[in-house]
Formats: structure tokens, C-alpha cells, sequence
């Protein structure tokens, strides 16, 4: 009798262990078909193993779920994984008590990680002078051109030659308006195709330190002579209604699905968005370049987000281990292959990306290739590896609105970028010198906190 009672007692202590899950909690900013595969992508991690259970929960856009993460940092309630948006990078690595390195937290939790199984136009912007990662690069993308294959046939161009340079664009726009489309180009995400990653793309600074990635005191600097010109050829577009500002965010996507422009810059992402949704046939293409700037095109440069890990206070082991477990999980080139394949997001480990071209994936989709091939086009230079400053969404809208009066005519284009860039800059600053006394912003927009002082022995 005892013998039993003692053999039942085993069972139901063995069956509580087994129930107590550690949880871990993720915040992040994806919504709709993006938001509904992130939330599969964890049930099956959660379905594979039975010690962790990740909870997923959507905080809104990547500026609040940023925010919410930093503010609820050291309370208890909050995230032990954040998705941080890549304009986040600068404003999470000055939080130095709010977050654990990543490199640190795979290593101690027995999944050590190496900087160099990723992309290197990936890895760079997520990693510290050291090489080593601070974050793991998730939902990544790149801008590539999308275009409409339907209006090229009507207008008798050749649907599988879309321009390749700058240079091409009035022509073939010209061919397609007397065909009668409405709007030959348009772009989403102004600032970050047309400015960051024209910077890039050309091998040319946007801010000095390395882009900033050599400390506080960078200074921005995109407003060069091709980024004038750049500016300046779109402007007279405008004006000839070559070029169509749709807005700031992904408006341009929307007229283009319309049917109503034919060509569109946009994230590499997008492409699973139009392929659902675009009533036509559409082909995507290389971002195009200067052809008579030496060097160009060189390599894209990323957007999107990587999952950063939250200090947590106390003795927290177990859930830093759980962390490590499901971000080297994430991690596998099979799990990154099916989330590229899925999403439209580049896979961020070169394992991954071989797996997907032995698959045969990009025989049958070969535009989803194009975003990879991009990044991989030339190895990352000091210009070229990444923007890292301080009220990077701050500065970006400054650019776009400083575009904006370039685009309805009311400010010649040297004078807009040398006023966004000055605008910027006194952000930049000013950001400097809370870090050069000591302060900690950790939370964007808020009053800064001092680092609390070692009390004397």
C-alpha cells in the first residue's frame, strides 16, 4: 500500500513538473497574415518541446511596442523578447540596463551563436564593434522594384526587361503613360529607400563615424552632391508627372495594387502582400542605380527588426535559458527558410537561403531571390554597413518632410537636404550630450533617468 502510494506520488509530482511550462513572453509589431505567422511560427516551437512556453502578444506599432517594452523594463510584467524596428537599434543599445547582449545570453544559456553564419549587410546592423550580435535579426527586408507586367505588355516594353538604372526611367515611363497609364513611379517609405538606401546603394555616407556606428558625436551627411541630383531628377519628375509622391508609409503599395502606377519601390516583404492581393501580374527587379557612380550598385541596406532580450532582475536562469532555447530555435536555417518562404522576409542566415535554393523555391519565384542577392552583392564597408544614430525616427521624418516641400514645389532640393540635414543633427546632438552627463534615455520622447549611484562602503 505504501509502495503504491508512494509510486502515485511520483507520477503526480512528475506530471505537475511537466505542466509548470517556465514562460516567455514576446512583444512584438506584427499584425494581420504577418502577425497570424508569427503566432504558428511559436505554437509550433511550443508544440516541440515541452520545458518553455513562448507567449506572443501584438503592442502595436514598432515605435509602441518599443516604448512598452523600455517603460515596463525591471517591473516584472514586462517582455523578455522585444521586436525592435532596425531605427530602434541606437535607442536600445544607450538602454544599457534594459537589455542583455544577445552573443551573451545564447552563450551562457548553452546556444552559442555566431555573427558570421548571417548575412553580412544583416549581421552588421545588429552587431557591436566586437562583431558580436546584440540582437537576432528576424523580420528583415530590403527595397527592390516591383513592376506591372500587365502595362509593360500594353504598352509593347518587354515585361521581362524593367530599367535598371535611374537613367531608364523617363523613357519607359513616357512608353507607359501614352499607353495610358496613369502614374509611372512611385515609392513607399521615402526617406529609407530614396535617401538611406541610395546612400548605401552608392557606397556613400549617410552620417560620419562609420554612419554612426563609431560613436555618439556623428554628424549627418547625406545631403552630397549625387544625393542632390538624386533629389533633383525626381523633383522635375514630379513636375512632368513621372513621379507620384504617394506618402510616408506604404500609400505607394496601395496605388500600386490599384493598378495605377507601374512601377514601385518598396520593402522585399511586400512581396507576399501583392502576390495575395494584386490583380495583375507583376515582376520584381533590382533597386535601381546610377550607372555612372563607380562602384554602384554596391549593396542594399536592411529595414525591419530584430528580437532584442530584456534584463530581467533577480535570479532568472530559467527563463534567460528558455530565451536562448527558442532563439536558436528561430535561428535554424529550416525554420528561417519557411518564415522567407512565407512572409517575403529575406533569410537572415546564409544556411538558410542555400536550403531555400536547393528547395527549388526561387526556380518558381525567382523575384524572391532578388533582396538576397542584393545584400550580398558586395561585402559591407564603413559606408555600407548600417545607420545607427540616435531619434533615427525623429530624423527620418525630418527628411521626408523637408522631401515633401521639394516635391510641391516650395523648396529647390541642395536647400531641403541641407536643412534635414541640420534639422538632424541638432537632434543628434542634443542626444550626445544625454549620454556624454550620464543620462539613460531609455524611453523615446521621455524625460531621461540618471544611472542610480554605488553606495560608499
Amino acid at each position: 500500500m505504501i509502495r503504491t502510494l508512494v509510486a502515485a506520488a511520483v507520477l503526480l509530482g512528475a506530471a505537475g513538473n511537466a505542466g509548470a511550462q517556465q514562460e516567455i513572453r514576446l512583444w512584438h509589431a506584427m499584425s494581420g497574415a504577418l502577425g497570424e505567422a508569427l503566432e504558428a511560427l511559436v505554437q509550433r516551437f511550443n508544440g516541440a518541446q515541452r520545458d518553455y512556453r513562448v507567449v506572443p502578444e501584438h503592442k502595436g506599432s514598432y515605435e509602441d511596442t518599443m516604448i512598452a517594452a523600455l517603460t515596463a523594463q525591471g517591473t516584472g510584467a514586462g517582455p523578455h523578447l522585444v521586436q525592435v524596428y532596425e531605427v530602434g537599434t541606437a535607442h536600445m543599445m544607450a538602454a544599457r540596463s534594459a537589455v542583455r547582449p544577445l552573443w551573451q545570453v545564447m552563450a551562457e544559456g548553452g546556444e552559442p551563436i555566431d555573427a558570421k553564419a548571417f548575412l553580412p549587410a544583416v549581421a552588421s546592423y545588429f552587431s557591436d564593434n566586437a562583431g558580436k550580435l546584440l540582437a537576432l535579426p528576424f523580420s528583415v527586408s530590403t527595397p527592390i522594384l516591383f513592376y506591372n507586367k500587365d502595362a509593360f505588355r500594353k504598352a509593347k516594353l518587354d515585361p521581362e526587361q524593367p530599367p535598371k538604372s535611374w537613367y531608364e526611367f523617363p523613357k519607359v515611363i513616357e512608353v507607359l503613360r501614352d499607353a495610358g497609364v496613369e502614374c509611372g513611379y512611385t515609392t513607399t517609405w521615402p526617406s529609407w529607400v530614396l535617401i538611406e538606401n541610395m546612400s548605401t546603394w552608392h557606397n556613400q555616407d549617410f552620417a560620419t563615424r562609420d554612419n554612426g556606428l563609431g560613436g555618439l558625436d556623428a554628424r549627418l551627411v547625406f545631403n552630397t552632391h549625387l544625393m542632390v541630383r538624386h533629389v533633383s531628377t525626381l523633383s522635375s519628375w514630379a513636375r512632368a508627372g513621372y513621379f507620384t509622391y504617394a506618402g510616408r508609409r506604404i500609400e505607394g503599395e496601395q496605388r500600386f495594387l490599384a493598378g495605377e502606377c507601374a512601377l514601385l519601390t518598396a520593402a522585399s516583404s511586400s512581396s507576399a502582400a501583392l502576390r495575395r492581393s494584386a490583380g495583375f501580374d507583376f515582376g520584381e527587379a533590382q533597386l535601381p542605380h546610377y550607372d555612372d557612380v563607380k562602384g554602384a550598385p554596391h549593396h542594399s541596406m536592411i529595414g525591419g527588426a530584430a528580437l532584442w532580450v530584456m534584463a530581467m532582475a533577480g535570479p532568472k536562469r530559467a527563463e534567460y535559458r528558455g530565451v536562448a532555447k527558442f532563439l536558436a530555435w528561430l535561428a535554424k536555417p529550416e525554420v528561417q527558410a519557411e518564415w522567407h518562404q512565407q512572409t517575403g522576409y529575406v533569410p537572415v542566415t546564409r544556411a538558410a537561403y542555400e536550403l531555400t535554393r536547393k528547395q527549388g523555391f526561387y526556380a518558381v519565384r525567382p523575384g524572391q531571390e532578388i533582396a538576397i542577392r542584393q545584400l550580398l552583392l558586395n561585402n559591407p564597408t564603413r559606408e555600407s554597413r548600417g545607420i545607427r544614430i540616435g531619434e533615427f525616427q525623429k530624423i527620418r521624418t525630418i527628411i521626408e518632410e523637408e522631401l515633401e516641400a521639394v516635391w510641391d514645389g516650395t523648396k529647390p532640393p541642395k536647400l531641403a537636404l541641407d536643412q534635414a540635414a541640420e534639422r538632424g543633427n541638432q537632434l543628434l546632438r542634443h542626444f550626445e550630450a544625454q549620454h556624454r552627463i550620464g543620462l539613460e534615455p531609455a524611453v523615446p520622447g521621455r524625460t531621461p533617468r540618471r544611472p542610480a549611484k554605488t553606495p560608499k562602503k
